[in-house]
C-alpha cells in the first residue's frame, strides 16, 4: 500500500467536513476523503463534492451520527448532515458481476479500502486521503496525475463492462483536465462502444455536456468519433461528416445551449427536427425552446434574414448564444451585431407595448373577440420593425386606423 504524505493544507472544504471523519474515526473506524475531491485538490482545482469512504458499515455510521438521512443505504450511502452542510459517507463495498452493463447485481460491504478502491473507474480516481494529509494510492494515480493520464484501475475491458457510461467519463476526463487517455484504456473504449447503448441518455447527456464545457472540447468530440461513441448516441451516427467538420471549429467556452444550437445548426435541423432531437437527448422543455431559437436565428443569419422580428422572437438568451456562434461558423456577421440589434428594439415582449387590450376595449376603439389579438399583434409588430412608435398616442391613433381598414 503506497501512503504519501501529500497534502499540507487542506481546502475549506475539507477543514469543515474533518469533524466527520474525526468522528468516524474516534469510534473505532477507518474514514477518508475519496473520489473527485482528491483528485482536483491535487490538482489545485475547485471541489464540488466531498465524499467519504468509511470501514463503518451503514448501520454504524447512522449510530454515530444524530442527524442522517438514507440516500442510498442499499449501495452503501449515508447522508451526514452537520452545520448546514450534508456529507455522502459511503461504506467500502466490493461489486459482482454487472449483467446490465451500468448497474452490479450485488453490492457487499467490506472493512478493507484497498478492496473498496479496486472497484473505482480510474487510477485518478482511486485515491483516498486520511484527516492528517496522507494519500492512499494503490494504482500510481498520483504518477499518471503527473503524467496528465487517464487509466483504467485494473483491466479496461471488466471496469467498461461493470459501467460503459466509464466510456463516456474517460473522455470528458480528457476534455476537462486536458489529460490523454493512456493506450490500454483507449483500446478497450474502441472495443466496447457499443455497450453505451445500454446506458440512460440521461446520464449520456451529463458527461457529454460536461465534456463539450471541458478545457479541449474539440479533443473529446475527436475521440467520441475516432473511437465510435458517436455510433452508439442519439442523431450522430447519420451525422459523422458534419461532426467531424464541427469538431474543427473552435469550441472552447460554449455554454449548454450553444452547445446544443451548434449541433442542431451543424445537421442542418428544422424546428420540428431540433425538438426531436433534444427530446432523444431527454432535455428539458427551456432548454429546447431555447436551443430551438438559437438554432433557427443562426439559419437566418446564415440566409442574411435576421432583421428586428427574427431577433425580437428569439428572445435575448437565444441572441446572445447566437451571436456567439456565428463567429465560431464564421457566419457573415460582425461580432455582438446581433445583441446590438437586439438592445435597439423599441419593445423586448408584449408586455412592453405602450398600449393594451384594456386601453383599447376602454377607449372604444374595439370589443374584445379575434379583431382585438389582430390589432395588437399588428401594432407589436408594426413597432418591432419600427413602422410605429412605443407611444401610447400614435399607437391608439393606428388602432383607429387598423380597425377602419379591417372594416371596409
Amino acid at each position: 500500500m503506497a501512503i504519501i504524505v501529500k497534502i499540507n493544507k487542506f481546502p475549506i472544504e475539507f477543514e469543515e467536513a474533518l469533524p466527520i471523519l474525526r468522528k468516524i474515526e474516534a469510534a473505532g473506524f477507518e474514514a477518508y476523503f475519496v473520489g473527485g475531491s482528491v483528485r482536483d485538490t491535487i490538482l489545485g482545482r475547485e471541489i464540488h463534492d466531498v465524499d467519504i469512504a468509511t470501514s463503518a458499515y451503514p448501520e454504524e455510521v447512522k449510530q454515530i451520527f444524530d442527524r442522517t438521512v438514507d440516500t442510498g443505504i442499499q449501495h452503501g450511502t449515508v447522508m451526514v448532515l452537520d452545520h448546514g452542510n450534508g456529507y455522502e459517507v459511503t461504506t467500502f463495498r466490493t461489486e459482482s458481476t454487472y449483467q446490465d452493463y451500468r448497474r452490479p447485481d450485488e453490492v457487499t460491504f467490506v472493512r478493507s479500502l484497498e478492496e473498496d478502491l479496486k472497484r473505482r473507474d480510474f487510477t485518478i480516481n482511486a485515491l483516498a486521503l486520511s484527516e492528517n494529509g496522507e494519500i492512499t494510492d494503490l494504482f500510481s494515480g498520483l504518477d499518471d496525475m503527473k503524467n496528465h493520464l487517464i487509466r483504467a484501475v485494473g483491466v479496461p475491458d471488466e471496469r467498461f463492462n461493470e459501467d460503459a457510461l466509464r466510456m463516456m467519463r474517460a473522455i470528458r476526463f480528457s476534455s476537462q483536465l486536458d489529460f490523454d487517455i493512456e493506450p490500454e484504456t483507449e483500446g478497450a473504449i474502441d472495443r466496447h462502444a457499443h455497450l453505451l447503448e445500454k446506458i440512460a441518455i440521461e446520464r449520456i447527456h451529463e458527461e457529454f455536456v460536461k465534456m463539450m464545457m471541458g478545457v479541449r472540447p474539440n479533443l473529446g468530440l475527436n475521440k467520441m468519433i475516432e473511437m465510435g461513441l458517436a455510433k452508439h448516441v442519439p442523431d450522430f451516427k447519420d451525422q459523422e461528416t458534419a461532426l467531424k467538420q464541427l469538431s474543427q471549429l473552435p469550441l472552447t467556452g460554449l455554454d449548454e445551449i450553444q452547445i446544443w444550437a451548434l449541433f442542431a445548426f451543424g445537421f442542418k435541423y428544422d424546428q420540428a427536427r431540433i425538438n426531436k432531437f433534444m427530446r432523444n437527448w431527454k432535455s428539458s422543455n427551456q432548454l429546447t425552446e431555447e436551443v430551438s431559437k438559437t438554432a433557427l436565428l443562426l439559419n437566418e443569419v446564415a440566409e442574411g434574414q435576421a432583421g428586428n422580428l427574427e431577433l425580437y422572437k428569439a428572445g435575448e438568451t437565444a441572441v446572445v448564444a447566437a451571436d456567439h456562434l456565428a463567429q465560431i461558423l464564421s457566419l457573415p456577421i460582425e461580432p455582438d451585431k446581433l445583441a446590438s440589434k437586439y438592445k435597439q428594439l423599441q419593445i423586448k415582449t408584449k408586455r412592453d407595448l405602450a398600449i393594451s387590450a384594456k386601453d383599447l376595449i376602454t377607449n372604444k376603439v374595439l370589443t374584445p373577440g379575434p379583431q382585438l389579438g389582430q390589432v395588437l399583434n399588428n401594432l407589436e409588430q408594426s413597432v418591432v420593425e419600427n413602422k410605429l412608435n412605443n407611444n401610447y398616442v400614435e399607437l391608439l391613433t393606428a388602432a383607429k386606423s387598423i380597425k377602419g381598414e379591417g372594416s371596409n
